[in-house]
């Protein structure tokens, strides 16, 4: 952009951060991420996605996070990430013995 111009809308908005966006829904007990928004801050963030992934009065709770925030593991690094579990067969309930009047299980 040359020095001295003024910023055109579609400028400043795709330098808008992106947000992803997890909402809680009246019956559930835990955030689900439901998708991901730009926004220019965080406080515009959460209304826009009470905008857009709450219209049906669904949600109770929304958190929206900065992408750039996030660290995640790898798919590709599965196997060594969670290997150290495989090694804990007392974790895996296979020679548990349930009597059959316990439901659910």
């Amino acid at each position: 952009m040359p020095s001295g111009a003024e910023p055109t809308r579609a400028n400043t908005r795709r330098d808008w951060p992106l947000y992803e966006v997890f909402v809680r829904g009246k019956r559930g007990l835990n955030h689900v991420h439901v998708g991901s928004l730009h926004a220019p801050d965080d406080e515009m963030a959460v209304h826009a996605a009470r905008d857009v992934f709450t219209r049906r009065n669904e949600g109770v709770s929304i958190w929206v996070v900065q992408a750039k925030d996030i660290t995640a593991s790898s798919p590709d690094e599965k196997d060594p990430m969670f290997a150290p579990a495989g090694d804990k067969v007392y974790r895996h309930p296979t020679f548990y013995e349930i009597p059959e009047n316990v439901p659910h299980m």
